[in-house]
């Protein structure tokens, strides 16, 4: 066993192709595949396995993946003891598109500028698989907005709460009680299933049985705020997200008596021994970014 050959079943593991992990690792797809078989007959069972042509992990393959990324890590931290403590080399960061838009620009920024040897990598996605993603080594940090959380395997930032807003458009009724009425022809619009906000809404929505209101799906947040601009319903987002808007009169918070549960902006990073210079330089901007709030605290599990 070779590291060479984890590093091989990560980036597989992480792009799910043999084809394009050769690429990006340098390999000739035949090379991919001798370091595949000799892990695979240095653990003893196959690692990897197809379903209707789509490559797929075995449950040997997903017990590997934390254990891989720990000696990868720890063969990290070996190769950096004779070095300076320069920070460098890739970040992989994930957070949802909410956070993105609304508060991460000026923290990218901040970052690349003191540590321009950082290449960053950033991908959106929903909360929960920012998680998974995080747990099984596939990024560095993961960001969230979510209800209070204590994850086992991670030590989590609890940074900043959200305040959650009913917006319609400028010409709509003024309190969320008139699209509760049944004659309502408004729609619920919000985005992609797995986005907490629109969980707990939907949760609150289905405990007093309100259900009046169509829902409709949308692929981003912009979209669904040019759609509840043009009259055809409300929307649920964090205040930040529409903060200009609103402000600009384009967009109008709705008064209402719900009583939504609170959801805050959290980091996450992976519990392990030792983390890359990378990654803690990124955990102190984000928090620096965030001091000048009450609200601020540090959760550790």
């Amino acid at each position: 066993m070779e590291i060479r050959h984890l590093k091989t079943f990560q980036t597989i593991v992480e792009i799910g192709s043999y084809t394009r992990a050769a690429s990006k690792l340098g390999y000739t797809q035949s090379t991919i595949t001798s370091h595949i078989q000799a892990l695979e007959h240095e653990i003893g069972g196959e690692l990897f396995t197809y379903a209707n042509r789509n490559l797929q992990l075995t449950h040997l393959g997903r017990d590997l993946i934390p254990l891989a990324e720990d000696l990868l890590s720890t063969h990290e931290q070996i190769k950096n003891m004779r070095s300076t403590n320069e920070v460098k080399g890739v970040l992989k960061v994930a957070a949802p598109e909410s956070l993105t838009i609304s508060r991460l620009g000026p923290i990218i920024r901040d970052y690349s500028l003191k540590y321009p040897n950082v290449k960053i990598i950033l991908t959106n996605g929903p909360c929960g698989q920012n998680q998974i993603d995080l747990i099984s080594g596939r990024v560095d940090v993961a960001l969230m907005v979510y209800p209070e959380i204590k994850p086992e395997k991670c030590i989590h930032y609890s940074l900043i709460e959200e305040k959650i807003v009913l917006v319609s458009s400028p010409d709509g009724p003024d309190h969320f009680d008139e699209y509760k009425k049944i004659s309502t022809n408004h729609f619920f619009i919000t985005n992609e299933e797995g986005c907490s906000y629109r969980t707990m809404f939907e949760r609150y929505l289905l405990k007093h049985e309100i259900d009046n209101f169509q829902t409709m799906e949308l692929w981003s947040i912009e979209a669904i705020k040019q759609i509840v601009m043009s009259g055809l319903g409300f929307s649920v987002l964090p205040y930040i997200t529409v903060k200009e808007e609103v402000e600009s009169s384009k967009l109008k918070i709705l008064s209402h008596s719900e009583n939504l549960d609170p959801i805050y902006s959290y980091m996450l990073i992976k519990k392990k021994k030792w983390l890359s210079p990378a990654v803690e330089a990124f955990v102190e901007v984000v928090l620096n970014s965030f001091s000048n709030t009450d609200k601020m605290s540090v959760l550790i599990e």
